[in-house]
Formats: C-alpha cells, sequence, structure tokens
C-alpha cells in the first residue's frame, strides 16, 4: 500500500480528492477485505442446517421487493417533464414552489438524498447564483453552496462587497446525485422547469451561472465555461422577462485549479462594475 503523504498540504489535498469522489463516512481506521473473512461459526449445539430445508424456507418467505419508485418516477422522461413543467407553473411565490418540490416524486435523485436544498440567501437580493447540484455538505444541511465551495463562494462575494443577506443562491438540481456524481440529462431535463420558475419568481437584475452544466442549460450554451466566462449573455423568462447572466467557474472547479482564481476574480469584477451601473 502507498504511504500516506507526510506534507499537511498533501494530506489536505488527498482529503478533498476524496470528498469530491463522494466518499463522506469511515467505517473504520484500516481497511479490511470482507471476502477473505471466515464465516460465522454456528453457535454450539446447533447442527448444520440441510440446504434442502432453507430452500423450503425461502421459498415460503422470499425477500421482500425493493422499495419501487412512484409511478412518477418511473415514467417516461418527457412525461414527468411535462408534469414538471405543470406543477412549477403553479407555484405563485417561492415558499409555494420549495412546498411543491419537497412534494414532487417525479426524481429519482429524492429518494437517495436526504434533504431538498432549495435555495440559501435573499431572493429580494439583486444577484442570483446558480450551481448545478448540492454536495454531501449541502446534503446534510439542507441548503446550496455549505462546504468548501460554499466557504470559497462567500469570500469571493465579500471581495466585491457582497454577502448571502444580498444574494439568492440555488442549484438547477436540488438534491444530491450519489457519490457526488453528474446529474444525468434526464434527471436535469426534469428539475430544469423548476429552477426556471425560481428564477422567474425571485426576478434578480442579474444572473451568475456557476460552471459550465450551469451555463448550459440556463443559457443554452454549446462552449465550454473558460470560452464563454466573463462575457453577459440574456437570459429570458416563460413571461418574456430578460435578464443579463453572466457565466463563470464554479468554486469547486476552483479549488481543484487554484490558479484559475484569477479568471474567477476578474468575473466577479465585471458583476460588480454591472451592479455599480446599475445604481
Amino acid at each position: 500500500m502507498q504511504d500516506l503523504p507526510s506534507d499537511r498540504d498533501a494530506l489536505k489535498a488527498l482529503l478533498d480528492f476524496h470528498v469530491e469522489a463522494g466518499v463522506d463516512l469511515a467505517l473504520d481506521e484500516t481497511p479490511h477485505n470482507r471476502f477473505a473473512e471466515p464465516k460465522p461459526e454456528p453457535a454450539r449445539g446447533a447442527g448444520p442446517v440441510p440446504e434442502r430445508t432453507v430452500a423450503s424456507a425461502d421459498s415460503r418467505n422470499p425477500p421482500p421487493p425493493p422499495r419501487a419508485l412512484p409511478k412518477t418516477a418511473a415514467g417516461a422522461p418527457d412525461e414527468v417533464a411535462s408534469l414538471a413543467r405543470e406543477q412549477a407553473r403553479h407555484a405563485r411565490t417561492l415558499e409555494e414552489l420549495e412546498a411543491i418540490l419537497a412534494a414532487f416524486e417525479g426524481c429519482a435523485l429524492k429518494f437517495s438524498a436526504k434533504n431538498l436544498a432549495f435555495a440559501d440567501g435573499n431572493p429580494e437580493g439583486r444577484v442570483m447564483l446558480v450551481g448545478e447540484a448540492p454536495g454531501a455538505d449541502e446534503d446534510r444541511i439542507g441548503k446550496p453552496f455549505m462546504g468548501r465551495s460554499g466557504q470559497l463562494l462567500d469570500r469571493m462575494l465579500a471581495t466585491i462587497g457582497l454577502d448571502r443577506s444580498q444574494v439568492y443562491v440555488a442549484n438547477i438540481v436540488p438534491w444530491r446525485p450519489p457519490g457526488n456524481r453528474t446529474p444525468t440529462p434526464q434527471e436535469i431535463a426534469i428539475c430544469k422547469p423548476f429552477i426556471a420558475r425560481q428564477i422567474e419568481l425571485a426576478a434578480p437584475e442579474f444572473l451568475l451561472c456557476l460552471g459550465g452544466p450551469a451555463a448550459q442549460n440556463l443559457l443554452g450554451l454549446k462552449d465550454g465555461i473558460l470560452r464563454t466566462r466573463g462575457r453577459w449573455f440574456t437570459y429570458k423568462t416563460e413571461d418574456g422577462r430578460e435578464i443579463r447572466a453572466l457565466p463563470t467557474l464554479h468554486p469547486a472547479y476552483l479549488l481543484r485549479q487554484p490558479l484559475q482564481k484569477r479568471l474567477g476574480w476578474r468575473d466577479f469584477m465585471t458583476l460588480r462594475r454591472a451592479l455599480d451601473a446599475k445604481e
């Protein structure tokens, strides 16, 4: 087994790697090969159970079937996405939208996540920030951008004189995908009507798309985030309003690529200049 690095920064980087990979629970201090462990001895006085008896018992008492997802979650993605659009349109306030989303059973991610991470911050703020999906910390707390990415985001906001009392934060997908994997196109399509309605109800002056997936799904962009970041685009709501939108690098990416923080700094300064001009 490879020796663990002794340097503190290297250990921290190794821990970050495991967190990003979805490892959020330590089972033991040392690894164990469970397949190589001997089978437990039968209780004293208990004889071996004949295979025929075991088979007969299994046939009489079969194991319970796995928990089936609700019919909406098991339906065709197009049908579920249509149901999501219909339900999202009924929300007249953000509170109603959150309640509808909490009761929505059309996305299978809901059944593997601990909490719905609907939003954080001030919905009356001039700026709304949208990422891709919650991580382990967000899933545990029930709010977006609560982990190390959120801490970096808070520091970046502070550099331009903002904090969460002045901005509104959300994700395209409000439930954590298992193991922090990337949401599938079907999962995004199902959740997209809700984030669209959330943006419409919050009605920010500026929309900050954190990362390529947010920029591509909200703005319909094809190019990667390094090509589109720092440029203004227009986000159109379903009721016909236009919101100035700025793609930028996701804080999680900046944690993995610290040298790119200078680009994130430039983007946040671009946002600050736009805020000052509107004032």
